[in-house]
């Protein structure tokens, strides 16, 4: 990749369609379809989707395709959804796994509420407009070299006062397994990595600690936090050679009425050339 690139990446808890939170999802959703069309994101991790808030975005959002399963598999249950823009990036590799001693098994964990991570492999669409004289009509070598690739992860960890340590070993799996694919090959140079995600839980914090190290100590975290000093339990965290160029807490909203019980996290970074 011989230029910047700049990659604009949101984090938003939907709020599932339960019937008891108001406004209903009926109204819920055409607030988010506007503010996704307004603001654009090239990525959006969702948390909390149900099937038919999934589908009914994904029927409603055609510049994007939709990836992610249920947390107890298929379409069972809340979903970490991973929406990209189709025309600016392919996939390349996909894949979720369990916050839970049995990653590889769909919906371990506690039988209520278990949690999950999907992650997927991305790349740059790249165009290459210099058409010169080759051996094939199109010179493909130009046009693979040329291609950014990044992960993207997308989470939403235990809540509750009597789950910290359970949110604490989710952190620690997920630096796990961030840690060993972030590239392929040893010839290859490494690939950016974002974790978007619901964390319960304030930077400064143990889990926050444990992505992101610690302040107080001279070893360096796993990911950078895109916030400085924020106060939020949404965060985007990456790792690679990446700039925040901006970061916002969107606060859309219709007379005051929020379409969540969350607001969206919406970080604009640069990518160097590797």
């Amino acid at each position: 990749m011989g230029e910047n690139q700049t990659i604009r990446l949101m984090t938003y808890n939907l709020k599932y369609a339960s019937p008891s939170f108001e406004p209903a999802w009926e109204v819920r959703r055409e607030m988010q379809v506007s503010m996704f069309q307004r603001r654009f994101p090239d990525i959006i991790g969702t948390q909390e989707g149900l099937k038919e808030q999934i589908d009914y975005l994904a029927d409603h959002l055609p510049d994007y395709v939709v990836v992610g399963e249920g947390r107890k598999g298929g379409d069972d249950d809340e979903h970490m959804a991973i929406f990209f823009r189709q025309d600016a990036f392919r996939l390349r590799e996909m894949g979720s796994f369990q916050l839970s001693e049995t990653p590889e098994v769909a919906g371990s964990g506690p039988e209520k509420n278990p949690r999950m991570v999907t992650w997927v492999r991305l790349a740059t669409i790249h165009r290459p407009t210099d058409r010169g004289p080759g051996p094939y009509p199109v010179d493909y070598r130009g046009h693979w070299e040329n291609t950014q690739e990044f992960y993207v992860f997308n989470t939403h960890l235990f809540v509750g006062e009597g789950r910290r340590l359970a949110r604490l070993n989710a952190a620690r799996l997920i630096a796990e397994r961030i840690r060993v694919l972030d590239r392929f090959g040893e010839w290859t140079s490494a690939r950016p990595v974002f974790l978007l995600g619901d964390f319960n839980s304030k930077p400064g914090g143990e889990v926050h600690r444990a992505l992101v190290g610690d302040p107080e100590s001279k070893e360096s975290g796993l990911l950078k936090d895109s916030a400085a000093g924020g106060d939020e339990i949404d965060w985007i965290l990456s790792r690679g050679d990446v700039e925040v160029l901006s970061y916002e807490i969107v606060n859309d909203n219709d007379d005051g009425v929020c379409a969540s019980d969350h607001k969206p996290i919406l970080v604009e970074y640069r990518i160097r050339p590797s």
